[in-house]
């Protein structure tokens, strides 16, 4: 074989292993290419995924917040302290029971012909005093009838221990009245009850007459008697 035939194959061997040399290390790049490109994909995905999630937690917390912040406007208002407060205020009263009254009637000096109805509450709670107290004498079919000016402007209320109070004029001062006559016997009734009362008369009888009247409940005395 001559030298330049060697020559040939030497170089054509060398040109094919630089041109392998040459594809390996492309594909080596072109493989690493590929792996960092998959790894800013996942680290990208990642990031889109944290984000996602610090959103979703962000929400999460809003919405945590703001049902809290409901939970405590309603815990109030049911049952905190303003709701409690506010639930004492406005607790029901009940209308006092005649049962757990005492009641008493008493002359007064001025103005004449009048009696003073005092009622105090015996029971362990506050109760009220509705409208006026409901009047018999004797056997009288009819009650005696309200004086409507002397409507207070507010309930009465008793609390445990204390008074209410009903003026009660029993004829006229100019003798106008007509159907006079001496009663022994006074039953009081108090509104939302059908259950009487007696209640015994200052010296065991009165003289009444058709201008009797009552007033409505007070609170003081003085406004009971000075009508």
């Amino acid at each position: 074989m001559s030298t330049a035939t060697i020559n040939a194959r030497t170089v054509r061997t060398a040109v094919a292993s630089a041109t392998l040399i040459a594809a390996t290390l492309t594909l080596a790049a072109c493989n690493n290419d590929d792996a960092d490109a998959g790894k800013r994909s996942g680290s990208a995905g990642n990031s889109a995924a944290a984000s996602t999630g610090s959103d979703s937690q962000s929400g999460d917390e809003q919405d945590a917040s703001a049902g809290g912040g409901a939970q405590d406007a309603g815990g109030k208002s049911a049952g905190g302290k303003n709701g409690g407060a506010a639930g004492g205020s406005g607790s029901k009263i009940t209308t006092c029971d005649p049962d757990k009254m005492s009641m008493s009637v008493s002359k007064v000096s001025r103005p004449v012909n009048h009696m003073l109805l005092k009622a105090t509450n015996n029971s362990g709670t506050t109760c009220s005093l509705v409208d006026w107290p409901s009047l018999r004498f004797d056997d009288a079919q009819a009650a005696t009838p309200v004086a409507e000016e002397t409507k207070p402007q507010a309930l009465v209320t008793l609390a445990p221990g204390k008074s209410g109070y009903a003026g009660i004029l029993t004829s006229s001062a100019d003798g106008s009245g007509t159907n006079g006559t001496k009663v022994t016997d006074l039953s009081v009734y108090l509104k939302g009850s059908d259950a009487a009362t007696s209640v015994a008369l200052p010296g065991g009888s009165v003289y009444i007459d058709d201008s009797a009247q009552v007033t409505f409940w007070q609170s003081d005395s003085s406004d009971a008697i000075d009508w």
